[in-house]
């Protein structure tokens, strides 16, 4: 199926965009491609796998699951390990979020990174 437009970028607001973009270097294992005072991006090599941090320095954190400021978007991302994961990103300055929505099977964690956002590691 043909769409009319290509995916390109997942674009995150933050109050410290190169910080935001370390952070997600070091989770995602890609290398800051591209540095702008308000606008930075990691890639693996290319569209569709970019996200990029753009300066938004009143950005106010989502309240998830509390609805006065919902999550508006969160990433789900995989891997082999759950503990060994979330060891590592605690290491790197995420936050386990104190709201875990699927305790019982335990194959997902909610955390939030430095500037807030919310993101899931998934076991694969």
């Amino acid at each position: 199926m043909s769409g009319i437009a290509q995916f390109r970028t997942v674009v995150l607001d933050t109050p410290d965009p190169k910080g935001l973009a370390e952070f997600y270097s070091q989770l995602l294992g890609w290398p800051i491609t591209s540095v702008k005072d308000d606008w930075v991006v990691i890639s693996d090599g290319g569209a569709p796998k970019r996200l990029a941090f753009q300066l938004a320095p009143d950005l106010r954190p989502s309240t998830w699951p509390d609805p006065e400021r919902p999550q508006q978007i969160h990433l789900d991302l995989l891997v082999s390990d759950l503990d060994e994961a979330e060891k590592r990103v605690l290491e790197i300055g995420a936050v386990k979020h104190e709201h875990q929505p699927d305790e019982e099977d335990d194959d997902f964690r909610v955390f939030l990174d430095p500037a807030g956002h919310p993101f899931c590691l998934c076991l694969s």
